[in-house]
């Protein structure tokens, strides 16, 4: 039942709706709250409370959806599925009659995150097409759904929605209590997927905690040295991050007592007295004295059983009561809903983060919840562990206000706007190999702006898929994200040293337009062929990434449009061959090319975004870069 309803309006744009319904049976109010900001993105949440004089008993909240009616017209879904090192991997299917549901039982969203639901006309590209999609800011378990009811409803005949999913007695509220679900956030877009991708972007960088400065290039020390903390080691990479650019190093996994592999030491969050005699003092005061941040990994929700705090609080681990389950990873989930736990996790930051310099926590989360249960009765445990997960971050950010923190969960496993909420970027896949990472970033990018995911540049031979590259492709995709190094520089030869400087100081160059402007994917035929970009505000500046992953059977890549540009515009263009070119697979260059290479070279717009440029033909595993500026206003009429 309807008992008031109110709206208000934005001077700058958008405004709000509040619905107050009653539940009499349950006892229930409902308070819905609709915000639209300026941008075009819907953000809806509920609170349900139970009245004090409800009866006593207590309600099992089943669920709770924040749903919109889709048109007739939407009948074409897109989701993303993934698993570890091949994250945010696209899917797509028919919206039939009844109900299309993606459902996380893993206490994060995971690698295989549906991420966002979009519904559209069928057919709908990056460029073209009306799309609606719906993000559930959340950083446990989820539920998303379309529907499509035969009975019909009017003009519109389907939902579109999502929230968090709960498990049975996972929300039993007594009178007086109240349940808020987490927020949802909807657009529509009459431009396709890159429309609605420009609506999510605007709407996170006008966030007062929007990462405000220039984002730092890294050093990530994991795939350089893995568990090998040998001091003079760290100090000669530190000594190379600093020659070629770097602004922030990151020690990884191994500092801490006993974690000589990752068998053992999680939840001892105290320096190792045997690989560090003098604390990470030499370290952390050499990488400050050669310019940079001093960043540092740690795992605070998991733990091994092989550690101190385990043997000390074996009652501290998520588990049934019977006792903890089989390990994932070697390791186990701490039950952060406990106060304890979080109050020793909380000062054990704390003090880390009061001992040393530490701008940056690379937070990770490597296991999932299988048995997200505790206490005697084996209550499921997954909501209030994201909970407390969040007042813990927030008190952390609150003790440390200029403190950065890096959302890991075995690579893109937790990247949701409830994360996003307490952090600073993300690390978008523990995949550095740029083949897998142009596919994940240009996803990732659905959603996220380039300067909250992070891209780091790995060594040769992948890490992960054991793929070798050449270090033009790695570097060219690498680019566009909030930029960094994962390999071991130490091992590099001068002329890799130079062109990693060189790379370096491109990406301090260009960051203001690649961290400010809008993200453009280019809709091509051919999937081996990837054309992707950033486009200023204001439309006068942009960098566009041209790529190819494996060969195609035409020899020829024909005319290709820039997306983003102004067809009465007139610009300039060139190729940014600071770092190096790809391996070309043609004998003659397209005419525009030649004068490109050498420098800056004049061409109309409608060349440029009606009628197409002609782009070169790489070899596989190559990229190039072109850079445009606008020379010309737009002229009237």
């Amino acid at each position: 039942m309807l008992t008031r309803a109110g709206h208000e309006t934005a001077p700058e744009g958008g405004g709000r709706i509040t619905i107050e319904l009653a539940e009499d049976g349950a006892g229930l109010d409902i308070t819905l709250t609709y915000t639209l900001d300026p941008h075009g993105v819907l953000t809806a949440e509920a609170v349900l409370t139970r009245r004090p004089d409800a009866d006593p008993g207590p309600y099992d909240l089943a669920g709770a959806a924040l749903l919109l009616p889709l048109p007739r017209r939407a009948t074409e879904l897109l989701d993303f599925t993934g698993k570890w090192s091949r994250e945010r991997s696209p899917q797509r299917t028919t919206l039939f009659h009844g109900t299309h549901a993606r459902e996380v039982r893993r206490g994060k969203p995971g690698a295989g995150s549906p991420y966002l639901l979009a519904a559209g006309r069928p057919g709908f590209g990056f460029r073209d097409g009306e799309v609606w999609a719906v993000h559930v800011a959340w950083s446990g378990d989820q539920r998303y759904l379309a529907e499509q009811l035969p009975e019909g409803a009017g003009v519109h005949a389907a939902v579109l929605g999502g929230g968090e999913l709960l498990r049975a007695g996972e929300i039993r509220l007594a009178p007086g209590e109240s349940y808020r679900t987490p927020r949802v956030h909807f657009v529509w877009s009459a431009d396709g997927l890159d429309g609605a991708a420009d609506r999510f972007h605007q709407h996170l960088r006008a966030r007062p905690g929007h990462p405000a400065g220039p984002r730092p290039l890294i050093l990530n020390s994991w795939e350089a040295v893995y568990f090998d903390h040998d001091l003079d080691r760290l100090l000669e990479l530190a000594e190379r991050a600093a020659r070629v650019g770097v602004e922030r190093f990151v020690l990884d996994d191994g500092w801490f007592s006993g974690r000589r592999d990752d068998t053992k030491g999680l939840g001892d969050w105290t320096v190792d007295p045997k690989v560090w005699p003098r604390g990470l003092g030499p370290l952390a005061d050499r990488v400050r004295d050669l310019g940079m941040d001093f960043g540092l990994w740690v795992e605070p929700e998991m733990v091994n059983l092989d550690s101190e705090l385990a043997r000390a609080h074996p009652d501290w681990v998520l588990a049934p009561a019977a006792g903890p389950g089989f390990p994932s990873r070697h390791q186990h989930v701490l039950d952060l809903a406990n106060p304890e736990v979080s109050g020793y996790l909380l000062g054990a930051l704390d003090d880390l983060l009061t001992a040393y310099p530490i701008a940056y926590l690379k937070w990770d989360h490597n296991r999932e919840l299988h048995e997200a249960v505790h206490g005697p009765a084996d209550r499921p445990a997954s909501h209030a562990q994201v909970e407390a997960l969040y007042r813990l971050l927030d008190a952390l950010k609150e003790r440390h206000p200029a403190l950065e923190i890096e959302s890991c969960a075995s690579g893109g496993g937790r990247v949701d706007l409830g994360i996003l909420a307490r952090t600073d970027r993300v690390w978008a896949s523990d995949c550095n190999d740029p083949v897998e990472r142009q596919a994940i970033q240009r996803w990732t990018g659905q959603l996220l702006p380039p300067e909250l995911s992070g891209s780091h540049v790995g060594g040769a031979r992948s890490h992960t898929t054991a793929r070798v590259t050449v270090d033009t492709f790695r570097l060219a995709t690498a680019l566009f994200g909030h930029a960094g190094v994962e390999q071991d520089l130490t091992a590099c030869s001068e002329e890799e040293l130079e062109r990693l400087t060189a790379w370096g100081a491109l990406y301090r160059e260009l960051r203001p337009l690649l961290h400010t402007g809008r993200t453009v994917r280019a809709d091509l035929e051919d999937e081996a062929r990837l054309l992707h970009g950033v486009v200023a505000q204001d439309g006068s500046a942009a960098l566009y990434c041209w790529a190819r992953t494996v060969t195609s059977a035409e020899a020829q890549s024909g005319r290709v449009t820039l997306p983003g540009l102004d067809p009465d515009a007139r610009y300039r263009l060139r190729v940014r061959r600071d770092f190096g070119l790809p391996s070309f697979h043609q004998a003659a260059h397209p005419s525009w090319l030649p004068s490109a290479l050498e420098g800056w070279t004049e061409l109309p717009g409608a060349v440029l975004a009606t009628a197409g440029l002609p782009m070169p033909s790489l070899n596989p595993q190559q990229a190039i870069l072109v850079e445009v500026e606008r020379v010309a206003a737009v002229h009237a009429g």
